[in-house]
């Protein structure tokens, strides 16, 4: 009986963790989580595998993101993107259109990789516009140039 008790005591404390290692969590860094598989988690990535469809999925995040400020969906063909732009701690979520059995969430950290290579990248770009500037104002210089010594030769 001793034994009985002790298996059974075990058992309910092995069950539970079991059980709940597989279910989704029902929110991800403060973003709601349709129902499904969890595929792969970390700190700052969770995949999702859902049974609902595509457009559900994205029906779903519309309803849940509705009145939300600096939100952006980008339905492209094979995924739809949805990013935060503000200072939520979620930086994306994206749903892919074809996956076998379902549809595939993966929901990504804000990190700050992602915010100084887009702030390089603007940096960047201003001093490439500002080049091509300069070269476009020193070529037409030279052109303007030309044309003046040529007309005042003749003169």
């Amino acid at each position: 009986m001793k034994r009985l008790m002790l298996l059974t005591a075990i058992f309910c404390f092995l069950l539970p963790g079991a059980v709940s290692a597989q279910s989704v969590p029902e929110d991800f860094l403060g973003l709601p989580v349709p129902q499904g598989e969890e595929v792969k988690r970390t700190e700052d990535r969770l995949e999702v595998k859902s049974p609902m469809t595509h457009d559900e999925v994205l029906s779903f995040y519309k309803q849940k993101l509705e009145g939300m400020e600096d939100i952006k969906i980008r339905n492209w063909s094979d995924q739809s993107y949805i990013e935060d732009d503000s200072n939520r701690p979620w930086h994306s979520v994206t749903i892919d259109k074809e996956f076998k059995d379902g549809t595939k969430i993966v929901i990504m950290k804000d990190n700050w990789t992602w915010i100084i290579g887009t702030l390089l990248l603007r940096y960047v770009g201003v001093f490439v516009v500002l080049l091509l500037l300069l070269v476009g104002m020193t070529v037409s210089g030279k052109i303007i140039s030309s044309r003046v010594e040529k007309a005042d030769a003749k003169k």
